[in-house]
């Protein structure tokens, strides 16, 4: 479904070369050297999911060729519809990719979570790069899927986690390797997220559609439910289905430098608790606990085991007691302690206002030599400047998929722990094979339905089936994710 009012980039294009007939043609090098870029010179781009955090990140590439633009919900996309005229719309990315597959060179996703892979994936397909939005994915198995097919369709990605691209992230990660705060056995990073709706139940009946939202695109992969705001727009991810609660949402800011950093790859084990929560919606808080087992140094930097906790709902780790009075922890509502056996170092998200501790001991402290790439351009205009790379000569974007992929995995596999705590026990995970070790035929799982009108804490189910279905999750008949 698209308007069909609107000019094509071909229309547009042929419609100006009418108009310029007779005038002088300058040469790329020339209008470039003027300070303008040709229309050689960029990138085409689709937009999928550009009502809300694709609104940003188009802004970001708007010295680029806007295309096509993407939403089920016309009506909350029309702010950007009309910044980018020339861009031709669509309700539903198949038609938009088969469509104007010649026209587009890469595609923008900042759709809910749950569609993430899907939009991608189909991008990919056809040879198209690709920048989604964080989480990258909904599941485990996605996130795997997603890898493969950046290695088997050769195309520049980034997931958007924008900090990554920031000097904070290098300088951390040069400062902790260079041994300043020694080994690290322990790290805690916190959000104060959620600041939307968790721990609710479905709502009883569905709402009235409004015209303008493609309700079943939407849906997409997971089961049909009516239309409720209590979902779209926004609300979506407090609830499972759709989004992966407050864990998914920021880990992949908070726990970004902690991963690069420590280089942590899969954890061994997770274990989790939090208030109360049903089987349709995140908890309003949860503390989750990872363990990675000892990593390959960097330098002569050892990297043994290390339990990585994690903390949101306004739940904080003790404040370090060397932290002066006064000064603020991390960034507030974000932040990282890291504890080495010679310090600490607290910052906020992507290792922003980095503190290491007790500051007397390393006032006479020298940085180390920048070792790491420093980006010097937004996170989507790096992705921008790769895609046009030719591809021998390519320098990829700090957050390309094999980066991503195992960071996206590590970050929404927590939400496994979440859901099923009910076990009473920590969970040994075997990242290569995507798969609980501990868990046995035998054991039950039971937690509270969230659906109106049913039997309140009658749900018990296999764990075993139940751990599995939620690392790959069922599609709805029509949806697939094949590479």
């Amino acid at each position: 479904m698209e308007n069909k009012k609107n000019f094509t980039r071909r229309d547009f294009i042929g419609a100006s070369a009418a108009t310029a007939a007779g005038l002088t043609i300058l040469p790329n090098q020339v209008v470039s050297g003027l300070g303008h870029k040709a229309p050689s010179d960029k990138l085409n781009i689709a937009g999928i999911g550009v009502g809300g955090k694709g609104q940003v990140n188009l802004k970001n590439m708007s010295s680029e060729n806007i295309v096509a633009l993407c939403d089920i919900d016309w009506n909350y996309a029309a702010k950007t519809f009309k910044q980018y005229p020339l861009a031709k719309h669509y309700m539903d990315y198949r038609i938009m990719l088969e469509e104007m597959n010649k026209d587009i060179d890469a595609v923008l996703i900042a759709t809910p979570d749950h569609t993430h892979a899907v939009c991608a994936l189909a991008a990919m397909q056809l040879g198209k790069h690709v920048y989604v939005q964080k989480p990258l994915t909904h599941t485990v198995y996605e996130s795997r899927v997603l890898l493969e097919a950046s290695r088997k369709y050769k195309v520049v990605t980034q997931m958007g986690n924008e900090g990554h691209s920031s000097s904070n992230v290098a300088d951390v990660c040069e400062l902790i390797w260079s041994g300043a705060i020694g080994k690290i056995s322990r790290v805690e990073a916190w959000t104060d997220r959620p600041i939307w709706p968790q721990g609710l139940t479905r709502p009883p009946q569905g709402m009235w559609l409004p015209e303008g939202i493609n309700w079943d695109l939407f849906i997409g992969p997971a089961p049909m439910r009516p239309y409720h705001t209590a979902y779209h727009p926004w609300n979506w991810r407090g609830w499972w289905d759709f989004g992966t609660g407050a864990l998914g949402d920021m880990a992949c800011h908070v726990l970004d430098v902690v991963y690069a950093a420590l280089k942590l790859g899969h954890p061994t084990s997770v274990e989790a608790s939090s208030s109360a929560f049903n089987s349709e919606s995140a908890p309003n808080t949860s503390l989750i606990r990872y363990k990675f087992p000892p990593r390959a140094k960097v330098g002569k930097l050892e990297m043994p085991a290390v339990k990585v906790t994690w903390y949101d709902g306004g739940l904080l780790p003790s404040r370090p007691g060397s932290l002066p009075d006064g000064v603020e922890l991390g960034q507030g509502k974000n932040g990282i302690i890291f504890h080495g056996s010679k310090g600490k170092l607290v910052c906020g998200n992507y290792g922003s206002n980095y503190k290491l501790l007790p500051e007397e001991k390393f006032t006479k402290l020298v940085k180390p030599p920048k070792t790491l790439r420093r980006v010097g351009i937004s996170h989507e205009m790096d992705w921008v400047r790769a895609c046009k790379e030719s591809p021998e000569n390519r320098v990829l974007p700090v957050s390309n998929f094999e980066y991503a992929c195992p960071l996206n995995e590590m970050v929404v596999m927590g939400n496994l722990a979440v859901r099923m705590q009910g076990l009473r026990k920590k969970l040994k995970w075997d990242g290569e094979n995507m798969t609980f070790t501990n868990l046995s035929d035998e054991d039950k799982i039971s937690f509270t339905n969230g659906i109106p009108g049913a039997e309140p804490k009658k749900i018990e189910l296999n764990a075993k089936q139940f751990a599995a279905e939620l690392i790959k999750t069922s599609y709805r008949q029509g949806w697939d994710l094949k590479v």
